[in-house]
C-alpha cells in the first residue's frame, strides 16, 4: 500500500505547519481514481485536522490538540496539551489530569498529588515519561505528581485501554508525560513568571504566605533543521497554610446507662510549608538524513517540602482519666457533644518536617528506516530517585511524665458536624514560665531508653525520657530499561497493514530504610525553660479555642546539642518491618498487527497484539524477634518468578463522517505494592509444628505475591461534530482476579537463623501471615464527556465554550472469605466542568471538579501508609488572562498575563473513621492566588 505512505508524509508536513494544499490536490486526484482505504481515510482526516489547528491560539488550541489526540489514537485515551512549553492549563500536572473524564485526584497537604483512573487508585496505574516507566518517591509504585513540574511538560496522555507496545502495565491505565519535540517547533525563547500567595495569613511566625516561580525555555534548530534543541529550567517556591483538626478516635462513654461516642483525644495544629522545586529539562533531536532520527532527553528535579507544625496534643477520654464527665449529649447522633476533664497533661508540640527528593531521568531513542518496509527502533533509559524524610517532634509541658507538673481542667464542645472542637482551657499555653521543654507524658516505653538514662524501676522517671522524636525513613528507587523494536509495512496481507515486533528488558531496585530516634534533653530529668535566643513569640490557636501557645525554633535547639538521640529500632520492631529491598527484572516480548477492513460497508481500523511478560523478583530483608526487650534480626533473601500473557484488541468503526464506535478488549495486570511484597518479617521458631506442618511462624511482607489481573472491555461512541468540539458516551467493564487481601501463605526460609538463638534450624518451611492473592469481582461504569464550542449555536458566541464530563462507577468485589471489599481510590461519581471564553487576546475560565467519597492512603504514625475513608469534595478554580499580541498590540507581541485562583470555595479535606461524624482529619487550606506573565520572543 505505497499510497498510504504519501498520506503519512502529508500528515507529517501538515503537523509541522507546512502548507498541504499541493498534497491535498494530489490526494483529491487520487481519490477520484481510487477509494481511500480506512487507514488512508483516517490519515487524511488527521492531516486536515492538523492544518485546521494552525490558526487557533491559546487555551482553545490546547483543547483542540487534546481532541485530536483522542480522535486519532488507536487506543481509548484522554489528553491535555500545552500551546507552548510551560503553558499547561493548570499550575500542576495532577490538577490538569484530574479534569479529564474518569480521572480524579487526591490532595496531599492541600496539593493535588495522587491520581485515580476510573475507580482505581494510583497503585493500579503506571506512569511513564516519554513512554518510559518511572520510579517513585513513595514507598510503593504510585507516582506523586507534585514531583513533576508542569512548567516544562508539553502534554500528558492517559491510556485507558492498552496495546501490546506500551512499556508499562496497569489495570487502571497508563499516564504518559511528554516533553517538547524541538524539530517540530520554531525557534522560541520564553520566560514565564508567577507570584503566589495564600488567603490564610502565615499561621506560624517563621512561615511564609507568599512565593514565586519562574521558567526559562529555549527551543531552536540548527544545521539546516537537522538538529533541534530544547532546554527548560524552572524554579518554584510555593507556600501553603493549613489549619488541621486531627482526632485520635471516639471511644464509648456511658451516660445514664447508655453508650455515646466521646472524644478520645486530639492533635490539632497549624502548618506553614514551602514546596521548593528546581527542575531542568534538555531535549536534543537529530535527523542527519531521511533514514535516521535520534532523540536524547534528560530531566533533573530537586524537590524539597519543608513544613512547620505547631499545636497542642490534647488527651481526653484516652488520657489519664482523672475525672471526666459529659456536659451535653446528642441522642440523634450518639455523641457526647460537650464534656470536661480534670487534671490532664497536654503536650505542646513545635514540630518540623522535611521531605527532600532528587530525581534524574535520562533517555535515548533512535529510529532507523531500513528500507521502504522496515523501521528499526532502539530505546535506552535510566531513572533514579533518592528521597529522605526528616520528621522532628519537640515536646513541652508543665512537668515531666504523668506524676509531675500542673494539670489542666478543660472542656470541649464539638463544632457542627463534628468538624472540630472548641476547647476551654484553664492554663495559659503561651506562658514560657509555665510551659517548659520536656515530655509531659510517659511515652518513652523503651528498654534501651530506660537503661541508657538509668531510670529502670524509678517510680517518677521510668518511661519518661522521651522529650521528642525523629522519624527518618529513606527511599532509593532506580530503574534501567532497554528496548529493541521493529515496524514492518505490509502489502497484500489481507486485513493487516503493519506489524510491530519488540523486546524490552528493565531492571528495578527499590530500597527502603526506616529509623526513628527518641530525643531526650541533655539535662534530663529536668525540664528546661526555652532560652530567649530560640523564642519566636506565640502561635494563635483560636480556631480550637486554645488561645496562644509558645513557639520556638526546635530545629536550632537540636542542632545546638540540647538533645541526646537513642535509636528506636533497638526495641521497636516496626522499623524492621519497614526496612527492605525489592529487585525486579522484567523481560517483555510483543507483537502487534495494525489492521483495516470493512464490515457491512463500515470502515474498521485498529490493532490486535499480545505481550509476554516474564518477571523475576527477589527481596532482601530481615527475620526478627525480641529477646530481653531488644530486637534481634537475621537476614532474609527470597526470590520468586512468574509470567503473564497479555492479549489486547482495539477496533475503531467509522460509522459515519466524524463519528466512531470504539471497542477494546484486553488482559491487564498491576504489580503488588512493594511494601507488601518484601521479605522483612517478624519470626518465631517453635519445636512444635503447626497445622501446616511448619515450625516457623512469620508475619509481615510476602515476597511470593504476584500481580493482580483483569480482563477489561471498553465500548464507546464518539461524535466530532466540530473542529473544536465532540461528545462521547463510553461503557467499561473489568473482571478482576488475584486481588490482594490478608491471609496465610507458606514460604521457605532456607538459611535463615532463628533470631532467638542465632542458629539455623533444621527445618525451613514457614507459615506466613500477610497479604495473599485471592478473591476478586467486577467493576463497571459509564462515562459521558463533551466539549462544546458555543460558536456552533451562533457566531456571536465565538470564543465561548464548555468542557464537561460525568463518570459513574460500580463495583462488586469479594475477599477470599466472601466479604465485600471497596477498592481504594474508587469514587462512585466523578464530575468535571469548565466554562471558558477566549477571543481577541482576552481569556477567562472557571473550572470545578467533584468526586464522591472514597478510600485513600495517607501518612500515619511513623510515615506508615494508612488507608482511611475520605469524604467527597468539590474544588473550584478560575483564571483570567490577556494576550497583548492576540489583542493587536504589536509592540507587546508575545506578552501575556494572567490571574489564577485555586480552591476558591476553601473546600476542606476530610477523612473519617468509619462514620461520617467520626472525623479523623478536617484540614482547611484556604485559597491560593497566582499572578503571572509569559513572554515569548
Amino acid at each position: 500500500m505505497k499510497h498510504y505512505k504519501l498520506n503519512l508524509l502529508t500528515l507529517a508536513l501538515a503537523a509541522a505547519g507546512f502548507s498541504a494544499s499541493g498534497f491535498a490536490a494530489q490526494e483529491t486526484t487520487a481519490d477520484t481514481a481510487k477509494k481511500l482505504t480506512p487507514t488512508e481515510a483516517r490519515a487524511k482526516a488527521k492531516a486536515e485536522a492538523a492544518v485546521e489547528i494552525i490558526e487557533i491560539k491559546g487555551f482553545r488550541r490546547s483543547v483542540v490538540e487534546s481532541i485530536n489526540t483522542k480522535r486519532f489514537s488507536t487506543n481509548v485515551v484522554e489528553s491535555i496539551s500545552a500551546e507552548d512549553i510551560g503553558k499547561l492549563p493548570d499550575s500542576s500536572i495532577a490538577e490538569s489530569i484530574s479534569r479529564l473524564p474518569g480521572l480524579a485526584s487526591q490532595r496531599l497537604d492541600g496539593r493535588a498529588s495522587r491520581v485515580s483512573i476510573r475507580g482505581f487508585g494510583e497503585n493500579e496505574s503506571a506512569t511513564t515519561f516519554n513512554g518510559r516507566e518511572q520510579v517513585s518517591i513513595g514507598d510503593n509504585r504510585g507516582v506523586e505528581f507534585d514531583l513533576y513540574p508542569s512548567e516544562i511538560m508539553s502534554g500528558v496522555t492517559v491510556y485507558k485501554t492498552p496495546n501490546a507496545t506500551l512499556e508499562a502495565e496497569g489495570i487502571a491505565g497508563v499516564i504518559d508525560m511528554q516533553t517538547v519535540k524541538p524539530l517540530s517547533r520554531e525557534r522560541t525563547i520564553q520566560f514565564n513568571g508567577q507570584y503566589e500567595m495564600t488567603s490564610l495569613d502565615k499561621l506560624n511566625p517563621d512561615g511564609k504566605d507568599a512565593g514565586a516561580r519562574g521558567t526559562f525555555s529555549y527551543i531552536d534548530k540548527f544545521a539546516n533543521d537537522t538538529i533541534g534543541v530544547a532546554f527548560a529550567y524552572s524554579k518554584m517556591s510555593s507556600p501553603n497554610q493549613e489549619k488541621r483538626w486531627n482526632a485520635w478516635g471516639y471511644p464509648d462513654f456511658s451516660v445514664d446507662g447508655k453508650n455515646y461516642s466521646v472524644l478520645g483525644g486530639a492533635k490539632p495544629f497549624v502548618r506553614s510549608s514551602v514546596l521548593d522545586r528546581d527542575s531542568a529539562l534538555l531535549v536534543v533531536e537529530a535527523a542527519p538524513n531521511d533514514k535516521l532520527k535520534m532523540t536524547f532527553d534528560a530531566l533533573y528535579v530537586d524537590f524539597s517540602d519543608e513544613k512547620i507544625l505547631r499545636g497542642i496534643e490534647i488527651p481526653f477520654a484516652w488520657g489519664y482519666n482523672r475525672g471526666s464527665s459529659a456536659l451535653a449529649v446528642d441522642p440523634a447522633t450518639g455523641f457526647v457533644t460537650k464534656a470536661k476533664v480534670s487534671n490532664e497533661y497536654l503536650v505542646v508540640r513545635n514540630d518540623l518536617e522535611n521531605r527532600d527528593a532528587k530525581m534524574n531521568a535520562f533517555g535515548f531513542n533512535a529510529d532507523y528506516n531500513l528500507n521502504d518496509d522496515w523501521t528499526l527502533n532502539f530505546d535506552a533509559s535510566h531513572s533514579s530517585v533518592e528521597r529522605e524524610i526528616w520528621s522532628f517532634e519537640s515536646y513541652a509541658g508543665t512537668g515531666r511524665g504523668d506524676k509531675l507538673g500542673v494539670g489542666d481542667n478543660l472542656s470541649y464542645e464539638f463544632r457542627p458536624g463534628n468538624s472540630g472542637a472548641v476547647f476551654t482551657p484553664s492554663l495559659n499555653y503561651g506562658d514560657y514560665n509555665l510551659i517548659k521543654l520536656g515530655g509531659p507524658r510517659s511515652w518513652g516505653w523503651s528498654t534501651a531508653l530506660n537503661q541508657k538514662f538509668g531510670v529502670v524501676g524509678n517510680d517518677l522517671y521510668e518511661n519518661t525520657a522521651q522529650d521528642g522524636f525523629i522519624n527518618a525513613p529513606t527511599v532509593d528507587d532506580e530503574m534501567s530499561a532497554f528496548k529493541l523494536a521493529a515496524t514492518q509495512m505490509l502489502e497484500d496481507a489481507g486485513m493487516f497493514t503493519k506489524m510491530h515486533y519488540g523486546a524490552s528488558f528493565k531492571t528495578r531496585e527499590k530500597d527502603k530504610k526506616s529509623e526513628g530516634y527518641f530525643m531526650t534533653l541533655k539535662d534530663f530529668p529536668a525540664m528546661v525553660t526555652v532560652p530567649e535566643k530560640y523564642r519566636m513569640g506565640t502561635v494563635n490557636l483560636d480556631f480550637i479555642g486554645m488561645g496562644n501557645m509558645i513557639a520556638y525554633d526546635s530545629g536550632a535547639m537540636l542542632n545546638d546539642g540540647y538533645y541526646v538521640l537513642t535509636a528506636e529500632s533497638l526495641t521497636n520492631q516496626s522499623h524492621s518491618f519497614k526496612t527492605w529491598t525489592v529487585n525486579e527484572d522484567v523481560l517483555s516480548l510483543y507483537t502487534q498487527a495494525d489492521l483495516e477492513a470493512e464490515v457491512g460497508g463500515i470502515p474498521v481500523t485498529g490493532s490486535v497484539g499480545v505481550r509476554y511478560v516474564k518477571t523475576e523478583q527477589d527481596s532482601q530483608g530481615t527475620a526478627f524477634g525480641s529477646v530481653n526487650g531488644l530486637i534481634v534480626a537475621s537476614p532474609t533473601d527470597i526470590d520468586h518468578s512468574f509470567n503473564h500473557v497479555l492479549p489486547s484488541l482495539n477496533l475503531i468503526f467509522d460509522v459515519a463522517e466524524n463519528q466512531s464506535v470504539r471497542f477494546g478488549a484486553a488482559k491487564t495486570m498491576s504489580r503488588p505494592r512493594l511494601d507488601e511484597m518484601n521479605s522483612s518479617v517478624g519470626a518465631t521458631y517453635s519445636q512444635q509444628v503447626d497445622s501446616n506442618g511448619n515450625n516457623w511462624s512469620i508475619s509481615g511482607g510476602n515476597p511470593l505475591l504476584e500481580p493482580k489481573e483483569a480482563l477489561g472491555i471498553d465500548l464507546s461512541y464518539e461524535n466530532y461534530f466540530s473542529d473544536e468540539g465532540y461528545f462521547s458516551v463510553a461503557y467499561f467493564w473489568k473482571d478482576l482476579n488475584e486481588w490482594i487481601f490478608d491471609g496465610k501463605y507458606q514460604v521457605d526460609l532456607a538459611g535463615v537463623a532463628d533470631p532467638s538463638t542465632g542458629k539455623v534450624p533444621a527445618t525451613s518451611r514457614a507459615t506466613g501471615s500477610g497479604k495473599v492473592n485471592g478473591g476478586g469481582g467486577t467493576l463497571q461504569g459509564a462515562e459521558f464527556s463533551v466539549t462544546l464550542p458555543l460558536n456552533i449555536v451562533t457566531e456571536m458566541l465565538d470564543g465561548f465554550g464548555v468542557i464537561a464530563s460525568y463518570t459513574s462507577v460500580e463495583q462488586d468485589i469479594k475477599d477470599p472469605l466472601g466479604k465485600d471489599f471497596e477498592l481504594p481510590g474508587l469514587s462512585k461519581e466523578i464530575i468535571s466542568a469548565t466554562a471558558f471564553y477566549e477571543n481577541n487576546g482576552f481569556q477567562a475560565r472557571v473550572s470545578a471538579r467533584k468526586r464522591g467519597d472514597f478510600k485513600g492512603d495517607v501518612y500515619g504514625i511513623g510515615f506508615d501508609t494508612q488507608q482511611v475513608d475520605i469524604e467527597g469534595e468539590t474544588i473550584v478554580d478560575a483564571q483570567i488572562g490577556f494576550d497583548f499580541g492576540e489583542a493587536g498590540f504589536k509592540d507587546l507581541d508575545g506578552l501575556s498575563i494572567f490571574l489564577q485562583g485555586q480552591n476558591l470555595t476553601d473546600e476542606p479535606f476530610v477523612s473519617t473513621q468509619g462514620s461520617a461524624l467520626k472525623i479523623r482529619d478536617y484540614q482547611e487550606y484556604g485559597s491560593t492566588y497566582l499572578l503571572g506573565f509569559s513572554y515569548k520572543l
